[in-house]
């Protein structure tokens, strides 16, 4: 298999670009995604290649663009929606969970809308309490969206062309910090990632950290920590939030009996607080300790980057907290 080198954010242009290409139907919509090549890059050089009917610019009105797609998709289009941080996406709430999500069932399974949300998550460094939210969790709650939510270029590229053939609403959660990381990527354009499966990104004995998004960096190096105590930690990224894949967050438990949940949002209601249920609802003879989930503190996002690194998950707690389970 050929491979060539990218980041995620141009893994993401390259998954766009790929399946516009191949369908008629699919196209790009969302402020400053044409001629800006969007507000964090993420579709540089698209509207130079598919112009304007395919890379649409929007006026700042989420309410507005956001219920235009979602009547494509209705009509049969797959449209690409891009939010320049998902806080915006709750100006069009209404669309995405009284019409996205709920159409296909309350139509007895008639009416598809095949449309992908994505953009900017949780806290992308010192854009305070308005920019900064974690809505994995929010969106998750909803029956009829799939909850997508990548850690790497390689996932982030295939995830997405997977949402954008599905038939289904899809949330797809990026995060700024990874938007320059590489990866290896394969150059078939068929290359896809199944939606509703987890990665084990590294294997280990003694201790299951479970994580998604760019909390999965937090976690590798919880596990590089641990590593000179000679503990051995199993690193679990979700990649998709909802369908969530029990099965391989069971069955890494199962085989370490311990299980630390690592997050940016809020701990209340929240991903980490679902997963924990899971667990110990369905593994509990398996446990030698009870589940943990680290979450970010429960305050709006400071703007100070000082304050903003204190609310979120600290890697020293973590390790000292997994020290005082595996003893």
């Amino acid at each position: 298999m050929t491979t060539y080198t990218t980041t995620y954010r141009n893994a993401l242009r390259d998954a766009m670009s790929e399946e516009i290409r191949r369908d008629e139907k699919v196209y790009l919509m969302g402020e400053e995604v044409a001629e800006y090549n969007g507000a964090y890059k993420c579709s540089q050089g698209m509207w130079e290649e598919f112009g304007d009917k395919r890379v649409i610019d929007t006026p700042i009105t989420e309410y507005g663009f956001t219920g235009l797609a979602v009547g494509s998709a209705m009509k049969g289009l797959r449209p690409i929606v891009e939010f320049m941080s998902w806080d915006f996406s709750m100006q069009a709430c209404d669309h995405i969970i009284n019409s996205a999500a709920k159409t296909k069932y309350m139509s007895g399974g008639v009416v598809d809308c095949p449309i992908v949300f994505r953009g900017q998550n949780a806290a992308s460094g010192r854009v305070a309490a308005q920019h900064s939210q974690d809505f994995a969790g929010w969106y998750a709650n909803i029956p009829g969206l799939k909850v997508i939510a990548p850690a790497n270029a390689h996932d982030a590229k295939g995830l997405l062309k997977a949402a954008i053939r599905d038939d289904a609403p899809v949330i797809f959660l990026e995060h700024e910090k990874l938007y320059g990381m590489e990866n290896e990527m394969p150059t078939d354009l068929d290359f896809t990632v199944e939606i509703g499966k987890a990665a084990t990104v590294k294997e280990g004995t003694d201790v299951s950290i479970i994580a998604y998004s760019y909390s999965v960096e937090t976690a590798k190096e919880v596990a590089k920590n641990l590593e000179k105590d000679g503990i051995s930690a199993e690193v679990i990224d979700l990649r998709t939030i909802s369908p969530l894949d029990e099965t391989a967050i069971l069955d890494s438990v199962k085989k370490t009996s311990r299980a630390v949940f690592i997050q940016e949002a809020w701990a209340y209601a929240s991903v980490g607080d679902s997963v924990a249920s899971l667990i110990q609802s369905k593994a509990f003879d398996h446990l030698d300790a009870p589940v943990e989930v680290f979450s970010g503190e429960r305050t709006p996002m400071p703007y100070a980057a000082n304050l903003e690194e204190l609310a979120l998950p600290q890697v020293d707690k973590i390790v000292e907290k997994i020290k005082t389970m595996v003893k």
